[in-house]
């Protein structure tokens, strides 16, 4: 491809010279300073005040605290060391998790650290893949928008699934665009393995990217089409054998020997993946709420679908600070691009990070089975990455009057619906919504009047540029960062919210310390039982035992059946019996349970709970 710059070529943007790529290719990501400073800031981002969660989500620190005690519970996903029943996602994420706390001893930040840690990952990988194509600056751009996107703030420091999803999506991005580089099958099939432990991360969610991985190689790869088509089957290939092998591992090991898959209707985890936590969450049904009715009102599940949904009340103050921008860029820049060569990088990264965030948002937009908020931090990345790209590509081919009026319209559509944004907390520092506009509109004409052309006002239009779109959402990822998260459905923002359950169990008094007490004084395999994780989380974490959380998430799955719960009371392996917490909901129900150890013992009050001791009373029936 040419490397004309855009001064000399109105038609189109220019890219980054091949000389340019080059000097830049053989250097670490982390060699200049500039980007050791955008590292040390993110880790401090997110290091900040990390313990201030607590177990954040109750569920998944249920599951990390078993991993700590169990090597099985730890390779499955247990919510408990005894193996009963897995939390409702692969276990990826609490490998990671569990390691840190059999390293530092189980603790809130021993669990939240390698969540951190990803953050700082995902920053990195995602300065380097964008520097490989469009040059450091625009990589210190992307990876700056990401680590200050509010969203990410929240889940680099929360324990769900979501952080090792974005590093491993990242890292294939970057093997993608390395790939680019000679057509190496080796760094492509880098690629599908790491969206293969994606899949054993958050199962098909880490799937919503590849449509774009597959595209840009297949148009930008520098070999012929037949070679593409082969190496893409081999990334295939690998992807399915960096997911399969944990699939395999469970399918073949003896179902009366593991504990249940939690979330499926059959024990198996593809079940589970194509079902509850695949299809069902796309179109609804399967134990999903949400989406376009019934729940679909509430912003703790999305809302109402549609193509706006990005920008509504649920999701807008999460991720769409810089969509706006995003989209504008991409559309310029493919339009700017249109008559390159095929092997053009920058176009080459517009349709990466570009297929990225728009088959991303419209699967999130239109999804009509559970969604919530925080999911959409799988979009940061191809936000950033196009914000980083478009806002450098368009500042290099400013004398293009085209280029500047795009520039500028991305910096304004930025300030106006930041300035939209932060009006949807009134309350909340009201003084910098005004301040951002008042920014906007100086750094906009100075841009449309050509200010850069003056002596060393470019630099400083540049950089009053870059901190004029960072700044609403920078200000709103420290204040998140600030303050810790509790729940199964965290937000981002100044008032610390949270929605869901967690934070020390569902259902009145059940972590009360006469009733933790008494958990700490069994001996037992597990201290007790009681229904649903929201109510055996609170009494696990609390009081550092083995709690079987009857029938999963919602109390609905079948694991323990009656039968299987009877045998461990007639072995002496529980000790007591919680009444109360989630139960009977979904697939299975828990209630069997409930009346049959209402019926054989007797009932005491312990701390305002209702709590029979299984170790006494009769056992017939």
């Amino acid at each position: 491809m040419s490397t004309a710059a855009v001064s000399s070529d109105p038609a189109r943007l220019g890219p980054v010279p091949a000389a340019a790529r080059t000097r830049t290719a053989g250097r670490p990501p982390w060699g200049r300073p500039s980007v050791a400073v955008l590292l040390v800031a993110t880790a401090a981002l997110y290091l900040w005040n990390l313990s201030a969660s607590g177990y954040a989500n109750d569920f998944y620190a249920m599951a990390v605290q078993a991993g700590t005690k169990n090597w099985e519970a730890l390779f499955f996903g247990s919510l408990d060391p005894g193996n009963v029943i897995t939390v409702d996602k692969p276990p990826a994420s609490l490998w990671l998790m569990a390691l840190s706390g059999r390293l530092l001893g189980f603790s809130s930040f021993s669990m939240l650290l390698p969540n951190a840690l990803c953050g700082v990952g995902s920053v990195a990988l995602l300065y380097a893949a964008v520097r490989r194509t469009s040059g450091p600056l625009a990589g210190l751009i992307a990876g700056a928008a990401l680590a200050l996107t509010p969203v990410a703030a929240l889940m680099f420091k929360f324990n769900n699934p979501d952080a090792l999803l974005v590093l491993l999506m990242v890292a294939g991005a970057y093997c993608t665009v390395r790939a680019l580089d000679r057509a190496s099958t080796g760094w492509l099939m880098l690629a599908g393995a790491a969206l293969g432990f994606g899949f054993l991360t958050k199962m098909l969610q880490a799937f919503l990217v590849l449509p774009a991985f597959a595209l840009v190689y297949l148009v930008a790869a520098p070999t012929g089409l037949g070679r593409r088509l082969l190496q893409l089957l081999g990334a295939a290939v690998a992807l399915v054998v960096a997911t399969g092998w944990w699939i395999v591992a469970v399918a073949l090991w003896p179902t009366e020997s593991r504990p249940y898959i939690g979330g499926s209707t059959d024990n198996t985890p593809l079940e589970l993946a194509f079902g509850y936590n695949g299809l069902g969450r796309i179109f609804g049904g399967d134990g999903n709420g949400g989406g376009g009715g019934g729940m679909g009102g509430n912003t703790m599940f999305g809302g109402e679908t549609g193509l706006f949904r990005m920008f509504g009340a649920a999701f807008g103050l999460e991720i769409s600070w810089l969509l706006p921008a995003a989209l504008i860029a991409m559309a310029a820049g493919l339009w700017f691009t249109r008559f390159a060569p095929r092997l053009d990088r920058t176009r080459a990264a517009l349709l990466l990070w570009g297929g990225w965030t728009v088959v991303t948002a419209l699967v999130f937009s239109f999804m009509s089975g559970t969604i919530h908020p925080y999911y959409t931090v799988a979009l940061a990345p191809g936000i950033a990455g196009l914000v980083g790209i478009g806002a450098v590509e368009l500042w290099r081919g400013r004398r293009n009057f085209a280029a500047r009026i795009v520039l500028a319209l991305m910096l304004a559509a930025t300030g106006v619906w930041d300035f939209i944004l932060l009006a949807r907390t009134p309350d909340w520092q009201p003084w910098l919504r005004w301040v951002l506009l008042v920014l906007t509109a100086l750094v906009v004409t100075g841009l449309l009047f050509g200010l850069d052309r003056i002596r060393r006002a470019g630099i400083v239009l540049a950089v009053a540029g870059v901190v004029t779109g960072l700044l609403a959402p920078a200000a709103y990822a420290v204040v998140t960062a600030s303050q810790g998260h509790t729940g199964s459905i965290p937000t981002s923002g100044p008032s610390g919210n949270s929605m869901g359950f967690g934070g020390g169990g569902f259902g009145g008094g059940q972590t009360s310390s006469e009733l933790i007490s008494l958990l700490k004084a069994t001996t037992t395999k597990w201290s007790a039982a009681t229904n649903g994780s929201q109510s055996a989380a609170g009494l696990a974490l609390n009081s550092d035992t083995a709690v079987i959380a009857i029938g999963g998430f919602n109390g609905g799955d079948p694991a323990p059946t009656l039968d299987e719960f009877k045998q461990y009371v007639a072995r002496g392996e529980i000790t007591y019996y919680v009444s109360g917490g989630m139960g009977g909901m979904g697939r299975g129900g828990s209630g069997e349970i409930a009346q049959w150890v209402a019926e054989n013992f007797t009932a005491q009050t312990v701390g305002g709970s209702t709590v029979y001791d299984l170790t006494t009373g009769t056992t017939t029936g």
